[in-house]
């Protein structure tokens, strides 16, 4: 069978971490699915560190990146297709404006490396990117 390689939004990671009821039977499938592999940003790490240093997250990067290890997840590291990809994001012009860079990053890793990202954010509606599976 072959092997889905998933990117997961910050926010779904730390709905995982502290057992969140947000984080719902679809996207609990979908981490636990043996036939997936599933990956986290170095974005992600990024975010949760600004975050944090900003007392808006109880964890530091460091924490969230020994989490996703201990997970079992892989690293996704930033690289410069990554950032060239960005350019090719489809965004529907009458969606509401979308301008995190968090969130724009990994929708164009997913994109450049064939991923499915999983997420739960609504802005990534305005997007019409295949990748994307809003749970």
């Amino acid at each position: 069978m072959r092997q889905n390689d998933v990117l997961l939004d910050t926010h779904i990671i730390l709905w995982a971490m502290t057992k969140d009821v947000k984080l719902n039977t679809k996207m609990r499938d979908i981490i636990l699915n043996p036939n997936n592999r599933i990956f986290y940003s170095i974005a992600s790490m990024w975010e949760v560190q600004i975050k944090y240093a900003r007392k808006k997250l109880p964890i530091s990067g460091v924490e969230f990146m020994h989490y996703c290890e201990q997970s079992g997840y892989h690293k996704l590291p930033v690289d410069d297709l990554h950032v060239v990809e960005l350019a090719n994001l489809v965004r529907d012009e009458s969606a509401p404006p979308h301008n995190d860079p968090f969130d724009k990053i990994m929708l164009s890793q997913a994109k450049a490396e064939g991923f499915t990202f999983l997420t739960h954010d609504p802005f990534f509606r305005g997007y019409n990117e295949p990748c994307v599976v809003e749970a």
